[in-house]
């Protein structure tokens, strides 16, 4: 069995490997758009599974990656509020933008478990794709998101560092470096 550090390290790597593809993805993604630009403009050609496949990677980037910028506990956010607080209340405000980000993530599984019976036996226009393959992505990001807000969460509640897993450098104060 895997105990609780090693299964956040486990955790840790699995999220930096997606960040990996979702950066694999990026660049497809980028490529796929010269390549529609180049065809359409050179060629007169229109090459619509290139746009389902740039659209694809673009799913995969944003779900991807945002696992990992979740434990490492950067995503977007207003920093004048905890800034101004004391080490507890920064503590006390990572919980509650954890537990939002569970409850987010518990929101778009149940959206998938609603959707995806019903649509996803059609197939993509252009590459004639299973919409089960096309969301697979944005589906592992949500469990892997899922996860990584419960261990944070769970981190948390249990006193321990939520971010220890990324060794992610802090000054004095608690902040990120």
């Amino acid at each position: 069995m895997v105990d609780g550090v090693s299964g956040r390290a486990i955790l840790a790597r699995l999220v930096r490997f997606g960040a990996v593809l979702g950066m694999v993805l990026l660049s497809l993604m980028a490529t796929l758009v010269v390549l529609q630009v180049a065809a359409r403009n050179f060629l007169d050609l229109g090459l619509p599974w290139a746009d389902e496949l740039a659209r694809f990677s673009g799913i995969g980037v944003v779900f991807l990656t945002v696992p990992y910028l979740a434990g490492r506990h950067v995503l977007v956010s207003v920093s004048m509020l905890p800034d101004a607080l004391g080490p507890r209340g920064r503590r006390a405000l990572s919980l509650v933008g954890d537990l939002a980000t569970l409850l987010f993530a518990a929101l778009m599984l149940w959206s998938f478990a609603e959707f995806l019976p019903r649509a996803g036996k059609f197939l993509t226009p252009a590459m004639r794709m299973p919409n089960w393959g096309y969301y697979s992505l944005a589906l592992a990001g949500s469990v892997m998101l899922a996860i990584m807000a419960a261990t944070r969460v769970g981190a948390a509640l249990t006193g321990r560092d939520p971010t220890s897993p990324f060794h992610e450098s802090r000054d004095d104060s608690g902040l990120p470096i």
